[in-house]
């Protein structure tokens, strides 16, 4: 059976004037690879990808190629089909290993729609592997199995699924369709590798890798109740924001800033996290 992969989501390192900070992703990756993770999914929705220009996010790719020969997925969904194919094809220009896409927010597509949507973004990074996003809370709607099933029935480069819907169900339906899919919920993944998932992308892991990294590979209850415990503490609306508290006080220097209209954790998040990551710490380093 093939080892299950865990690639965290990673966020993107700031300065404290708003800019893409490309010192702070080489120490970010450095972090992340020493806390075992397997790879690197960047401009995602921890990374803030659609809050980026679609200058920041070619820069931010290129950035995250330049620091890490291992395997890198990068989100390149966008409004638009146009920008999202010139995201996908610059992508895979850039070298990355994987090319993902999240069906586009605000207009519900229906199927023909979306399933030409995700063609042409495949098509526009082949013969680099393609990665459809799910996440229904996100896009505002579903990408439905069968809509899986026609992209891969036109495309040659499909390489799996991204599913960070909560769902189990949800979940087994895209594992039904026989191809490698990650899930996006720590919750679900012990559940997700007795399915046969290839393995999981991971927004906690971008602060906390070896918790979720000993869930991964070692899925028993106290790893889970741990990777529990941390998600509840970074588990507000300042998510992203929590998760770079946490990074900035574990060493990394990838910044506290967010991008607007996202906010700074305020005291009690900030409170949690340094709570949690007290206990962590201690787990760590055997104490």
């Amino acid at each position: 059976m093939t080892p299950a992969t865990l690639l965290a989501a990673a966020v993107t390192p700031m300065t404290p004037a708003g800019a893409l900070d490309e010192q702070g992703i080489g120490a970010l990756v450095g972090f992340l690879r020493a806390g075992g993770v397997d790879g690197i999914f960047a401009c995602g929705t921890t990374g803030e990808g659609v809050l980026l220009t679609t200058r920041e996010r070619r820069q931010a790719a290129e950035a995250f190629r330049a620091v890490d020969d291992g395997l890198l997925i990068v989100h390149c969904g966008a409004q638009t089909t146009a920008e999202t194919v010139a995201l996908a094809a610059h992508a895979a220009e850039a070298g990355v290993d994987g090319v993902a896409v999240i069906p586009p927010p605000y207009y519900p597509l229906d199927d023909d729609a979306l399933t030409e949507h995700m063609v042409a973004a495949a098509h526009a990074c082949a013969p680099t592997p393609f990665y459809l996003y799910a996440f229904g809370d996100r896009s505002g709607y579903p990408l439905p199995p069968h809509v899986a099933e026609r992209v891969g029935e036109r495309i040659a480069n499909l390489g799996g699924m991204k599913v960070s819907d909560h769902s189990l169900e949800l979940l087994r339906s895209y594992l039904a369709l026989g191809i490698p899919v990650f899930t996006g919920s720590e919750a679900l993944i012990p559940a997700a590798l007795e399915g046969g998932a290839a393995g999981a992308v991971s927004g906690l892991a971008s602060a906390f890798p070896e918790a979720v990294s000993e869930l991964l590979h070692a899925p028993a209850d106290e790893a889970a109740a741990r990777v529990d415990r941390l998600n509840r503490a970074v588990d507000t609306t300042a998510f992203i924001a929590a998760l770079k508290h946490a990074l900035v006080l574990r060493g990394v220097p990838v910044g506290r800033t967010v991008r607007p209209p996202q906010r700074a954790a305020n005291g009690a998040e900030r409170q949690a996290v340094e709570a949690a990551l007290a206990d962590e710490l201690r787990l760590v380093s055997g104490g």
